[in-house]
């Protein structure tokens, strides 16, 4: 690991004008991505900004019933506090079916959804990796893809991203507060993930200088109708090959209202709104999910290694559908799906 310089900042705009001033300065909090990054030599920061006696760590709910998440509370504090598990159960549940009780504890909510992929040849100094060095190519493209992308990807870049908990914000239209030289504004976590494009380095679409200060998830209409499907191949801390957040609301036997987010399969979680909206109405049955699986997944190619995802996804939709519509969820203590 290379030397660096530390700072701990008194305040978000003090830790704000660090990270503009200084390319080369990175932000800590719980550190379970940033350190590993070090140790592979991914990342070499020149100053750490430790964020951690900031007063970022707040779990309410406001006066609109929305859920206010600070950004340094810790992923096993939201999990398991009360009001999260009452009235948002599918983050929780997406929560919990991530890494592990130790990282949980660690992990906080900003660093979650800010933290990078997992692909063996971004971790690999040796090997090319557009997102970690823009113009050296894609290994996986034409490499060891099995865990890599099959829609939304593009000639640079197949990688996914890693989060469970982004993939339930994503299906409960949340929002990610920042703060930066520009001062504090919000961003819709459909725009906050990028695609990748021509441009793999850049994971989100933050400003150099802004930090996460929290999330904001509206009030949750879906009750007992909501479950977080995560297939892997072992049953604890292991990443998605496919994952679902599913909610509905469901009106005499029929589609009201329909949230379906995926991860494990892009390089942000993917959700398409205007598929969603095409079936309210319908009901709500097995033909409606498998119809609605084939149409999420439009467009969905594999590379080789990873072709067992474009038959794994539409089961998996359809699962999840089935037990979001039942009130069935997903229970995370037993990651058998029966």
């Amino acid at each position: 690991m290379m030397r660096f310089a530390y700072q701990k900042p008194e305040s978000v705009a003090q830790a704000a004008a660090v990270l503009e001033a200084d390319p080369a300065a990175q932000i800590i909090a719980g550190g379970t991505n940033l350190v590993d990054l070090m140790k592979y030599d991914v990342t070499r920061p020149g100053t750490i900004i430790d964020i951690t006696g900031l007063d970022l760590k707040t779990i309410a709910v406001d006066e609109t019933g929305a859920l206010q998440l600070g950004a340094l509370a810790t992923n096993a504090e939201t999990a398991y506090h009360p009001e999260v598990q009452a009235g948002w159960p599918l983050l929780a549940s997406a929560i919990l079916a991530g890494a592990s009780p130790q990282l949980r504890n660690a992990a906080t909510n900003g660093g979650n959804i800010l933290q990078r992929t997992r692909c063996y040849y971004f971790y690999d100094r040796a090997e090319p990796c557009n997102k970690r060095r823009p113009g050296s190519g894609c290994g996986a493209l034409e490499g060891v893809n099995r865990m890599h992308a099959i829609l939304g990807e593009s000639p640079d870049c197949i990688a996914v991203h890693p989060s469970d908990m982004a993939v339930a914000l994503a299906a409960l239209d949340a929002e990610v507060s920042v703060e930066g030289p520009s001062g504090k504004r919000r961003i819709a976590f459909a725009d906050f993930h990028r695609l990748p494009g021509d441009r793999p380095e850049a994971d989100n679409t933050m400003e150099r200088g802004e930090i996460v200060t929290g999330i904001s998830v509206p009030a949750n209409p879906f009750g007992p109708h909501q479950t977080y499907l995560k297939l892997r191949d072992r049953l604890s801390y292991a990443f998605a090959l496919v994952s679902v957040a599913a909610a509905m609301r469901i009106e005499e036997g029929s589609i009201a209202q329909l949230r379906v987010a995926l991860g494990g399969v892009a390089h942000k979680p993917w959700r398409r709104k205007e598929v969603e909206a095409q079936f309210v109405g319908r009901p709500a049955n097995r033909d409606t999910f498998t119809a609605f699986a084939a149409a999420l997944l439009e467009g969905a190619t594999g590379h080789g290694q990873n072709d067992f995802k474009l038959e794994l996804a539409p089961r998996a939709i359809v699962r999840a559908l089935e037990q979001a519509c039942a009130g069935t969820p997903q229970d995370q203590a037993c990651k058998v799906v029966l």
